[in-house]
């Protein structure tokens, strides 16, 4: 399949796919401080800067796109059609950078949590998400 779009279209349009301040990651933000937990943000000074630093429980939380990081069974992680091998080896790569940096923060002493876009998608979904990271962020703190 041909992409429809000149390279030049393409870039612009990639251009503008975000890596912080992401509609989910905002979601979950709001929700946390709500239940009272503090956090610093995209720890510049950690493997992976995870997206929330929570150095007081010493815990991180990324928040995946389920596109970008392959969230194994969701319809959102879709491979596209056209440019198969590229993307193939792009995800590849980014699923082998997050085990590392995870692996990499565990063994600094962080307890690290990864949440993903679609357990945001809804306000419902949303709340239990952040119900259940608070719950395990305090309770084993």
């Amino acid at each position: 399949m041909v992409d429809f779009l000149t390279k030049a279209q393409r870039s612009e349009r990639m251009s503008r796919i975000r890596g912080r301040d992401t509609k989910p990651e905002m979601v979950l933000r709001k929700l946390l401080h709500g239940q009272g937990l503090r956090y610093r943000l995209h720890g510049a000074a950690l493997p992976g800067r995870p997206d929330l630093v929570l150095v007081r429980h010493k815990a991180v939380v990324f928040v995946h796109g389920c596109f970008w990081h392959r969230h194994h069974g969701c319809n959102i992680a879709t491979t596209p059609k056209s440019n198969t091998e590229f993307w193939l080896r792009k995800f590849e790569r980014n699923v082998a950078r997050d085990q590392r940096n995870i692996r990499a923060l565990q063994d600094l002493g962080w307890r690290v949590y990864v949440v993903w876009e679609c357990e945001l998608a809804s306000a419902v979904k949303a709340q239990a998400t952040a119900d259940r990271l608070a719950w395990l962020i305090k309770g084993s703190g």
